[in-house]
């Protein structure tokens, strides 16, 4: 599916290079036409307005006509020391209340195209130039493939966009479909074990080994019934969130090595009451502290930190293990990364989804530093 999206979107990339590409030189191609027809129609104007002042001729009709049908192209004449003769089809409002307005347009149409130059047949040292811009449909053109560009990447980020939100649409409904698979063939193994705790209840000597047995299937069960209630919304209760984590925390201590230490500072605080999934959130703590537990081989000290501010909840889980590098810290939440030998890398992907999209908080590495340990933020709202 992934590999599908990224073919949709390099071919949609390969499309827009085309089209722009394409329109980019036909509009060159319609601007060089419409260029070269207002460089005919200015010379035209100009032999016609000098035709006019030529006292040999007499019929003069079809140059007035001329002058007259240019009334979209801005043309300023000069002398040949460059002084303003006269202008035409500029902005009579700006020339009015701007005296540098014609001057400063004068340097913009100089910028633009040569000037068209006539020579006084009578006196040679008498010379004009007829400097001249573009008309509004010149300037369309040159500003359309701009335009068309625009489009056409607010096009392929819109779609882009679809194509992802589908992805991640499809990708939700796989994992929870797994999820449910999960939980499903997890029920008859722990009914299973369920009985059997059963059974040996009944012979004496196993008292010892019962409740932490019972303990066991426990956590198996609520294994089983997070991976059900994945891809439906959960319930959110009131909880205390200490209490919560310091169960968390025991039941890890008693499974981890005598040489790893744990500690849990709550700041004075007994009750910290805060919205959520207790089986999910219980997850995302176990997952974190496992992780802990992976980083430091063995030994170390594991410290969660639980400090409640004005809006709050802050949740700081930190090892002492081998760190995380710098190039991995962005990744660590993608679905399959993993530097673990075995693993899926779900872990903390699962665990980033049910704090952010169940109980609308953040999860994220605040610090982390290679071979002294890594802090995980989780922040609740009170």
């Amino acid at each position: 599916m992934y590999s599908q999206f990224l073919s949709w979107r390099t071919f949609l990339a390969f499309v827009a290079i085309l089209i722009v590409t394409g329109t980019i030189f036909y509009s060159k191609y319609l601007a060089n036409k419409i260029a070269l027809r207002e460089k005919q129609k200015v010379e035209e104007w100009v032999e016609a307005s000098t035709s006019i002042i030529n006292p040999n001729n007499s019929d003069t009709r079809l140059p007035l006509k001329i002058i007259q049908d240019n009334d979209d192209i801005p043309i300023i004449w000069t002398n040949e020391n460059d002084s303003i003769i006269d202008h035409k089809n500029l902005d009579s409002l700006k020339v009015i209340s701007d005296k540098n307005y014609v001057q400063e347009k004068l340097r913009t149409l100089k910028a633009i195209n040569d000037p068209i130059t006539w020579k006084d047949p009578l006196d040679s040292t008498r010379i004009n130039r007829y400097y001249y811009g573009h008309t509004r449909l010149m300037n369309e053109v040159q500003y359309y493939p701009l335009v068309q560009l625009f489009i056409v990447s607010l096009f392929i980020i819109v779609t882009i966009f679809a194509l992802r939100g589908r992805y991640r649409a499809v990708q939700n409904q796989v994992w929870a479909g797994m999820a449910k698979e999960t939980a499903h063939q997890l029920g008859t193994p722990v009914s299973s074990l369920e009985g059997w705790v059963e059974m040996l209840k009944q012979n004496t000597g196993n008292e010892k080994i019962i409740p932490e047995l019972e303990k066991d299937v426990d956590r198996l069960r609520l294994v089983s019934d997070r991976f059900g209630k994945i891809g439906s919304k959960p319930q959110l209760e009131e909880s205390n969130i200490i209490t919560q984590i310091s169960n968390m925390v025991e039941y890890i201590r008693k499974r981890a090595s005598d040489k790893v230490n744990f500690k849990i500072n709550t700041h004075g605080e007994k009750e910290i009451i805060a919205n959520m999934s207790i089986p999910l959130f219980d997850w995302v703590i176990e997952n974190l502290l496992k992780n802990a537990l992976d980083a430091m081989e063995g030994k170390g000290s594991i410290t969660v930190d639980i400090r409640a501010t004005a809006d709050d909840i802050n949740i700081d889980v930190t090892d002492t293990g081998k760190g995380i590098s710098k190039q991995n810290i962005s990744r660590v939440f993608n679905p399959g990364f993993t530097t673990k030998k075995r693993g899926w890398g779900l872990g903390l992907s699962l665990s980033k989804r049910i704090i952010s999209q169940y109980h609308k908080g953040e999860i994220f590495v605040k610090s982390s530093e290679i071979g002294k340990g890594t802090t995980f933020r989780i922040v609740l709202k009170k």
